[in-house]
């Protein structure tokens, strides 16, 4: 008996039985689905880190300032000043930083900022006009932060997308007259919406000019009376040049922090930002492919119970067959084809079901952010596989009991 004829006995045999098989294919149904919706949703999140973080800017590096240690306990990146403006000035350098295209220094603090009777808290973010390249920002109107506002240390401001709608509604607020902090300023720009990031939400922010910040809302220096900034973003020439930048920053900040031992900085990439986020969101995605795949254990479980029931059903026609010819490995063999044919019509449907319920999740919210969700390939594939595995392996046990058993007896059997 070939393997055709098994698959066309074992499709009568399933046939037979309508209702048992489906509720047995059920079972694998649901497990399929539930692994490719759930890893859906996981490789979802994963696609929304990344493009959150390539939306940041092209080919940039983050230099933070170092982490205090107080009584032997190390705080968190950030928590002691080191980084100055002098600082950035001088990672802007073209001879000693070669691989460095574009320098943003930042001076951040929080605000009120009062218009029309309306008000809102959020960030005021010092910067320079190169700012608006590296970090890849583009106006919705107006015009952006000049060389010459920073060397007047002029009153001037660029909303983000959702400050200038909760001030102004539908409005133009160009060259309208706002107070942060109390102290008036002239609103010269607005930003494109571009999402929340790994920084933040770059909405819901203002620019200033870094100078005007640092005199006018934040008066912080160093014991030398230098300019603190918070964070400096690196734009490299290209990808390719991303090391050599890290050791020409490092190299110029050791020099002018006289560093001898441990860094007081820290430069970070955005690969390494999304490799961190990648692990992160790896484990997040293999967890929930595991407890999906409790399911398809389930499914398989249901599916042995089932053939186990058939072969006991079936035993005189198996000692018929037997007695007229068949080996014990045609018995064999029909069986395991019975049972992963139901696991493989039910892994077909699950995944319909699963792609079906990808796209539900998809119109979904979770504290206002949209649910994200991947349905690829090779997740189908690895679902369908699993799933045809799984018939094999809880087919095998009542496939070899029907196999071992002697036609003699079988034949008796009522």
């Amino acid at each position: 008996m070939n393997v055709f004829e098994s698959l066309s006995i074992a499709l009568q045999a399933l046939g037979s039985n309508k209702l048992r098989s489906s509720l047995t294919v059920l079972g694998i149904v649901i497990g399929v689905a539930a692994v490719i919706s759930l890893m859906s949703i996981g490789r979802g999140s994963q696609a929304s880190v990344t493009s959150a973080v390539q939306a940041v800017g092209s080919n940039l590096l983050f230099v933070r300032s170092g982490a205090q240690t107080v009584a032997g306990v190390r705080g968190q990146q950030g928590s002691v000043q080191t980084l100055t403006l002098d600082d950035a000035e001088a990672l802007a350098d073209p001879i000693t930083a070669s691989a460095v295209a574009k320098v943003a220094p930042e001076l951040t603090t929080g605000a009120r900022i009062v218009a029309q009777g309306q008000n809102v808290s959020t960030r005021v973010v010092g910067v320079t006009p190169d700012y608006a390249d590296v970090r890849n920002l583009s106006l919705a109107e107006g015009s952006f932060i000049t060389d010459q506002n920073i060397q007047a240390r002029s009153a001037v401001i660029v909303l983000g997308a959702t400050v200038a709608q909760n001030l102004f509604g539908d409005s133009s607020p160009i060259d309208q007259t706002i107070r942060v902090s109390n102290r008036p300023f002239r609103v010269i720009g607005v930003l494109q919406p571009k999402g929340g990031s790994f920084l933040g939400s770059q909405d819901d922010m203002v620019l200033a000019p870094l100078t005007t910040v640092r005199y006018r809302l934040f008066s912080q220096r160093t014991a030398q009376g230098a300019i603190n900034v918070q964070l400096i973003s690196v734009q490299v020439t290209d990808e390719s040049q991303l090391d050599a930048a890290k050791e020409q920053i490092s190299s110029i900040l050791r020099e002018r922090h006289n560093i001898s031992g441990d860094d007081d900085f820290t430069v970070t990439s955005q690969q390494d930002i999304l490799a961190t986020f990648g692990q992160i969101t790896g484990v997040l995605t293999v967890f929930l492919g595991s407890v999906a795949g409790i399911s398809l254990v389930v499914g398989g479980i249901g599916i042995m119970n089932i053939m186990l029931v058939s072969v006991t059903e079936r035993i005189r026609e198996i000692g018929i067959r037997k007695a007229v010819g068949a080996r014990r490995r045609d018995i064999l063999l029909q069986f395991l084809i019975e049972a992963t044919t139901l696991s493989l019509l039910g892994g077909a449907l699950g995944v319909g079901a699963g792609w079906g319920l990808a796209q539900l999740f998809a119109t979904q919210q979770i504290n206002g952010q949209q649910i994200q969700t991947q349905v690829s390939l090779d997740v189908v594939a690895m679902a369908l596989a699993v799933s045809v595995m799984t018939g094999l392996f809880f087919g095998i046990y009542p496939a070899y009991r029907a196999g071992r058993l002697d036609p003699i007896e079988a034949l008796r059997h009522d």
